[in-house]
């Protein structure tokens, strides 16, 4: 029978907006004494639900009665919108923080890798942060000085090893912290996406990392991303999260399809007002989903000329800059990529700006059925500002054969272009 590493029953937590106490001495006084005794919070409100719509109320329930359980050595996939929950539930589990209510049991040290440089100080050189954080995971000093060379092989970095962290690119920062939570051999191993910070390169060697401690090691491993490549590639199993709630668990491929066909998801359009995806070199302002006469009203059908726009504003002048399109399934099964690397051409410059890229799809080439673009920016081997922001889409059951005939029938296939061929009599 397989041991349970980490078990959640009808996990909650809440927050109250605008402050952080009760508002009196007394209250605060009573609330510190309960949780002495082990008690519920007094001043719960409990019954009401914000879930960070607009509106009254004081409170937000962030999470609300998740319950879940994975075994010793089995690999969780988390996904679900931004704000669904998923960053505060492995806070709640990594122990960053307490739930309001409901009990959570973990069997093993746990490491985790919620932001970039978790746990690192940025005075201290990268060689002295491995050992703050093998101190940190319980490791002895003989147990870090043994895997040492190995963590430093692995993230890359050997040259500036001797140098404060504070120097370092964001990209460095996460090739460190990765390298050095999947070495310290903890039981239990839990990431944020906080490999989008990584390069590609970096990206595909770290999720080998994750299959690697799994299955030879027998750890247990629980990943958020919005990459549904990655999830589909690494998750057995998957958690899906909405509006603080489970809506789903179960086997990937059936929960990646349950959430790609939400309403929201199937969206052709997402314009970013705020808090824009990127970094403080790159925004990335709107994906949209056109027809050739650039409208997103009309329906799209094999016979469309598909147009992916990507508009994006480069704060500070880039090099190497790319934007990539990637094609995929709703069941995250990936098509294609694509890329306006080579159109760019390497070394050139992107100043300061507003821009735009597109990709067009000519007519004739995908087949009738439900897909979404993921759209990633960054340099290649170097840096990642914007990772698996994602729109969807439709092509209605309108096919043309090759002597202009109107079908209704599926061709078999995800993609069904239309090809020259060639026939004669020897």
């Amino acid at each position: 029978m397989s041991t349970i590493a980490i078990r959640a029953d009808n996990i909650s937590k809440l927050y109250r907006l605008g402050q952080i106490g009760t508002g009196t001495l007394s209250h605060d006084l009573n609330r510190w004494w309960s949780r002495l005794r082990g008690k519920e919070d007094p001043y719960l409100r409990l019954g009401e639900e914000n879930y960070r719509d607009k509106g009254g109320g004081e409170w937000v329930w962030v999470l609300k009665d998740v319950s879940f359980e994975v075994k010793q050595g089995e690999v969780l996939g988390i996904i679900g919108k931004n704000g669904a929950g998923k960053s505060t539930l492995l806070k709640l589990l990594s122990r960053v923080t307490t739930p309001s209510t409901g009990r959570i049991r973990a069997n093993g040290r746990i490491a985790s890798l919620l932001e970039v440089g978790t746990g690192f100080h940025p005075e201290l050189t990268g060689r002295e942060n491995i050992f703050l954080n093998g101190a940190i995971l319980g490791m002895t000093k003989t147990e870090i000085k043994r895997k040492f060379d190995e963590i430093v092989d692995f993230s890359g970095v050997e040259r500036y090893i001797d140098t404060p962290v504070k120097r370092y690119s964001s990209g460095m920062y996460v090739r460190l912290a990765f390298a050095v939570a999947a070495h310290l051999e903890p039981e239990i191993l839990i990431i944020d996406e906080v490999l989008a910070v990584g390069d590609a390169e970096f990206q595909n060697k770290c999720l080998g990392k994750m299959q690697e401690v799994s299955k030879n090691d027998g750890r247990t491993v629980l990943f958020v991303s919005h990459n549904m490549g990655a999830i589909k590639n690494l998750c057995p199993q998957t958690l899906f999260l909405e509006r603080g709630k489970v809506t789903m668990l179960g086997e990937t491929g059936d929960v990646i399809g349950r959430y790609l066909s939400g309403d929201a998801e199937i969206d052709r359009c997402r314009v970013w007002e705020k808090d824009f995806p990127g970094g403080k070199d790159i925004r990335l302002h709107a994906i949209k989903i056109l027809d050739e006469q650039s409208s997103i009203e009309n329906n799209l059908t094999s016979a469309s000329t598909i147009q992916v726009v990507i508009e994006y504003e480069i704060l500070n002048s880039v090099k190497d800059l790319r934007v990539v399109v990637n094609f995929l399934t709703f069941d995250g099964e990936e098509i294609f990529s694509s890329s306006d690397f080579n159109y760019q051409g390497k070394g050139r410059i992107r100043e300061a700006g507003m821009y735009t890229s597109i990709l067009t799809i000519p007519p004739d080439f995908l087949n009738m059925s439900r897909y979404y673009v993921s759209v990633d920016i960054d340099i290649p081997r170097t840096e990642s500002f914007v990772t698996g922001e994602s729109v969807g889409f439709s092509i209605d059951e309108l096919i043309k054969n090759e002597l202009g005939i109107t079908i209704a029938k599926k061709p078999s296939g995800i993609i069904h272009p239309v090809l020259n061929w060639n026939v004669s009599k020897s």
